[in-house]
């Protein structure tokens, strides 16, 4: 079961994405030989490694409009740039740095803790065999969902996958954009009208297709949910 289908030599073009799901694997004609250890195509690191590498590969010219038209020259900004993972979670837009995803997958279901009353803490989802953590950013941040718009939008809905200091925690976004890549002079400070608890662990803004995006202190929200699940 191949990832990537390459292109021949000297093509600059990036490869093409193997969906050997589709062919040999539980949407295709069930023959891949991988099956019968991972049951489904969703519990398969190929699948998880397909994924990541779609994101990745999601150029900075389809991400930006709206927010880059005062860019800095491109050179200037290679040195500037950082990359952040774009989700919706609510009406509200945020983004965590990329270098903490472990993986975006479908929902799972999650299994409450007894004697535990913790609106952070959701309890533990099966991932690829391990069990790990499930938290409520929305609760953290006091985003108050909406009811109509999670059930219109239900199959937009994904798990996101973090692993910081060894420690892999799982939460729900409403909507998973891709990847975006920020230079320090497009972040803007905090608006002081922004009270909520968003705002609490919001260290900067962008200005993305008309939205403002937080970018969230890693620091102080896992140090939050760490806090949280002691």
């Amino acid at each position: 079961m191949n990832k990537v289908a390459q292109r021949p030599a000297g093509d600059m073009t990036m490869p093409v994405i193997d969906d050997c799901w589709n062919r040999i694997g539980v949407r295709g004609d069930g023959s891949c030989k991988k099956l019968a250890q991972h049951i489904d195509c969703r519990n398969c690191p190929v699948h998880a490694r397909a994924a990541a590498e779609l994101l990745d590969r999601l150029q900075v010219d389809q991400m930006t409009d709206g927010w880059s038209e005062h860019a800095e020259p491109a050179q200037e900004q290679r040195t500037d740039l950082s990359s952040w993972l774009l989700f919706r979670i609510g009406e509200e837009w945020l983004a965590l740095p990329t270098a903490l995803l472990e993986e975006i997958t479908e929902l799972r279901g999650i299994h409450g803790l007894p004697h535990r009353k913790n609106a952070v803490v959701l309890g533990i989802t099966n991932i690829r065999g391990a069990l790990v953590t499930c938290v409520s950013l929305a609760a953290m941040l006091g985003i108050v969902a909406d009811g109509t718009a999670a059930a219109r939008q239900e199959l937009l809905r994904r798990m996101l996958i973090v692993r910081r200091n060894g420690q892999t925690t799982a939460f729900t976004a409403d909507e998973v954009h891709g990847t975006l890549r920020v230079a320090v002079s497009e972040q803007q400070p905090v608006p002081t009208t922004l009270t909520r608890a968003a705002g609490h662990f919001t260290y900067a803004v962008i200005q993305w297709n008309g939205h403002s995006v937080g970018l969230l202190d890693q620091e102080l929200l896992f140090h939050t949910l760490d806090r949280s699940l002691a």
